[in-house]
C-alpha cells in the first residue's frame, strides 16, 4: 500500500502557527485539573455534540440538548433527538478509539448515524455530491469503488508521516471531506476525527474540541474549503483550521480560569459514589453518609450538586427519593 502524500504545502504561516500552538497549549496549566473535572467534562462534550450538529441544521438549542443528554423529556423532532444521543453515544467513548483504524472508523459511523440513514457503518454504495445552502452542487465525492482504498491510503499517511500533527490533523480532515466516503454524516465523522487526532497528541483537544471552533466561524470554514478545492490542495484549510486554534488557545491563555478550591474534594467524593452505581442501581442519602462519612445535610448538598450537574437523576424509591447514574 503506498504512503502517498495528499497535496498541500507548509509555509512560513503554518510554520509560525504550529510553533505558537504548541507553545500554547503547553502554556494552558488549568488542563489537567479541567480534564479531571468531570462536571467540565461534561459541560464541554454537550458543547461539541451541540455545535458539530447545529452545523448540520440540527434545530435544537443548547439547553434542549443539555436536558435530552439529562435524561429529560423533549418536545423535538424525532430524528433531532437521536442525533443527539447517537453522538453522545461516540464521543463517550471517543478514548478508545484508534484514530488510525479504518475498522474503529467504520464503527464510530455506524453508531453516528444509527437509525439515521440506509447506509451506516459502511461505505456508500451510491454516488455523493455537496450542495450549497441554494442547492447548488459544489463537489462530487470521489466514485464508490475507489473510496476503501483512499480512505486506508489516508489513515496509513496520517499514521505514518512525520509531520506535525496539528498539519496531519487538518490535512486528514479536508481530504476525508474530499473523499465523502458515507452515504451520509460525512461533516460530523470529519469534525470527530480531527478533535480524535488532536486529542491524541495533547488531551487538551478533548476540552477544546473542533467542532465548537467550526460552529463558531462556520462561513469562513467553507469558504476554505471552497478555495482549497479550487487549488487542488489542501493548504488554505490548514491555514484557516490553525488560525482558529490559535484564536481559541490565545484567548483561554489571557483568561482567568478559576478552578474551585473544592474541585479535589467533588473529584474524590465523586470516585466513590460512581463506583457505588457500578453495583447498585441507585444511591441514597444514607449510602452517602456511610461511604463519605458525612452527616444526613452534607450527604444531600452533595447529591444535590451532583444532580444539578447533570451528573445524577434524582428518582423516587417507595417513600424516599434516590439518585442514579447518568
Amino acid at each position: 500500500m503506498t504512503n502517498k502524500k495528499p497535496p498541500f504545502s507548509v509555509n512560513e504561516r503554518i510554520m509560525t502557527d504550529v510553533i505558537e500552538i504548541a507553545e500554547l497549549a503547553g502554556k494552558v496549566s488549568v488542563t489537567s485539573e479541567l480534564s479531571a473535572n468531570p462536571t467540565l467534562r461534561r459541560t464541554n462534550r454537550i458543547r461539541t455534540i451541540y455545535s458539530s450538529l447545529a452545523i448540520e441544521q440540527n434545530t435544537l438549542n443548547l439547553e434542549q440538548v443539555t436536558a435530552i443528554l439529562s435524561g429529560k423529556r423533549v418536545l423535538a423532532p424525532p430524528k433531532d433527538i437521536a442525533e443527539v444521543k447517537n453522538a453522545y453515544e461516540i464521543y463517550d467513548c471517543m478514548n478508545s478509539l484508534n484514530p488510525y483504524s479504518e475498522d474503529h472508523l467504520l464503527k464510530a459511523h455506524g453508531i453516528m448515524m444509527r437509525g439515521l440513514a440506509d447506509e451506516t457503518g459502511e461505505y456508500r454504495s451510491g454516488s455523493a455530491g455537496v450542495v450549497d445552502n441554494n442547492g447548488n452542487v459544489v463537489h462530487i465525492g470521489t466514485l464508490p469503488r475507489y473510496i476503501p482504498r483512499l480512505v486506508r491510503e489516508l489513515l496509513e499517511w496520517t499514521e505514518n508521516s512525520d509531520f506535525h500533527m496539528l498539519i496531519k490533523s487538518c490535512v486528514f480532515h479536508y481530504e476525508f471531506e474530499l473523499i465523502h466516503p458515507f452515504a451520509d454524516g460525512n461533516g460530523r465523522m470529519g469534525r470527530l476525527w480531527h478533535t480524535l487526532l488532536l486529542s491524541k497528541w495533547n488531551p487538551l483537544f478533548a476540552w477544546l474540541p473542533v467542532e465548537s471552533l467550526i460552529h463558531d466561524n462556520q462561513g469562513e470554514y467553507y469558504k476554505a474549503i471552497n478555495l482549497s478545492n479550487i487549488n487542488g490542495n489542501s493548504t488554505a484549510f490548514i491555514e484557516f483550521m490553525l488560525y482558529v486554534i490559535k484564536q481559541a488557545l490565545t484567548e483561554v491563555s489571557h483568561s482567568t480560569i478559576t478552578i474551585p478550591k473544592s474541585t479535589v474534594k467533588d473529584n474524590m467524593r465523586w470516585s466513590v459514589i460512581s463506583k457505588f452505581l457500578e453495583t447498585h442501581n441507585y444511591i441514597q442519602n444514607s449510602d452517602v453518609q456511610k461511604l463519605l462519612g458525612v452527616s444526613p445535610a452534607t450527604a444531600t448538598r452533595i447529591l444535590s450538586s451532583f444532580a444539578k450537574s447533570g451528573q445524577l437523576a434524582r428518582i423516587r424509591i417507595e417513600s424516599h427519593w434516590g439518585y442514579k447514574g447518568i
